[in-house]
């Protein structure tokens, strides 16, 4: 095994970085390993010992996916303490190329390379493979992206759009506004389709029922409502995934994306059986007009958890990134 024939790839979060190689030519990760962040002093340390733990002394060339913000050569990680310089990285490991992306754009890059018993279908048709697809999820954030075709393979959008306006459509969802506008003032949807948001959510809708709202933690929600111990936690999954749908829906209307909704992150394949079951659809169709594109549209649940490597292997060779 020899440092020519591979490269680096990784997908670094808050908590975790999961790093593997790859061959020329291909994208499928091998050697995978997950690294605790928090310890390692820097990014330098736990490449070197990722490294060290799979016998290699250097490769030639790497691509990190990154939660965070990527403009510049500077990378300040959200939520660790990790800060480097991109130069400055490569020319330590001397690596021929080095390219950092958001981690959600490496989630859209990698779509296309999951392996079909990795996709759970929700609802919707056919679609058409020739148009867009839009890849979201929600997890810390809630992170939206898209994957445009192009000639050779598909170009990424890099997108904000879990900062849209939340545009409720009843009175139950006005009250929710009103109770999340006087918290934040601005309310985006991530501020509800998050693991954050979802304990907003449930504690909204507490004060709209006039009911204590005892659970401290998305987590303990989750857990209640699958357990079905908790009335308010069960009635407040549901409506996470039906305002999930509705959102899902209106990125399809705004990008075009009859190719395909394909929903990433941490938290869906976890409560599958109950979003399965869950006003998703329904929330997704609700169109008006528009009904049948969505019917038209597929949508499906990601269940591969190296994803986000996928697509870094996939940035490696394209020029679109």
């Amino acid at each position: 095994m020899t440092a020519k024939h591979y490269a680096l790839v990784g997908d670094i979060g808050g908590t975790n970085a999961r790093f593997a190689l790859v061959e020329q030519g291909s994208v499928q990760p091998r050697a995978i390993e997950i690294l605790p962040c928090g310890e390692y002093n820097n990014l330098e340390d736990a490449v070197r010992d990722y490294l060290a733990r799979v016998g290699l002394s250097e490769v030639d060339q790497a691509c990190l996916a990154v939660a965070s913000p990527v403009r510049g050569t500077r990378v300040r990680m959200t939520n660790n303490h990790w800060r480097f310089d991109t130069e400055d990285i490569r020319k330590e490991f001397g690596w021929a190329a080095f390219k950092v992306i958001n981690d959600f754009t490496a989630m859209a890059l990698g779509v296309p390379h999951v392996a079909e018993d990795k996709l759970v279908h929700v609802c919707g048709g056919p679609g058409d493979r020739r148009r867009p697809r839009l890849v979201m999820g929600p997890g810390t954030g809630l992170g939206v992206s898209g994957l445009v075709p192009i000639q050779q393979g598909w170009a990424p959008l890099m997108t904000e759009g879990g900062h849209v306006d939340f545009a409720p459509t009843d009175e139950a969802e006005m009250a929710v506004l009103r109770i999340l506008k006087a918290r934040f003032g601005r309310v985006s949807v991530e501020r509800i389709l998050c693991g954050q948001g979802l304990l907003n959510l449930y504690q909204a809708h507490a004060e709209i029922q006039g009911v204590a709202a005892p659970l401290d933690g998305p987590e303990k929600i989750t857990s209640a409502a699958l357990d079905n111990t908790d009335a308010l936690a069960r009635h407040t999954l549901r409506h996470f995934c039906e305002l999930l749908g509705r959102v899902a829906g209106n990125g399809v209307l705004t990008l075009g994306s009859t190719g395909g909704v394909y929903l990433c992150g941490g938290i869906l394949p976890r409560i599958l059986d109950f979003f399965l079951e869950s006003p998703f659809c329904s929330g997704f169709e609700d169109k008006g007009r528009m009904r049948p594109l969505l019917e038209f549209t597929p949508v499906y649940v990601v269940t591969e958890p190296y994803t986000g490597l996928l697509g870094a292997a996939e940035a490696l060779g394209n020029p679109e990134v």
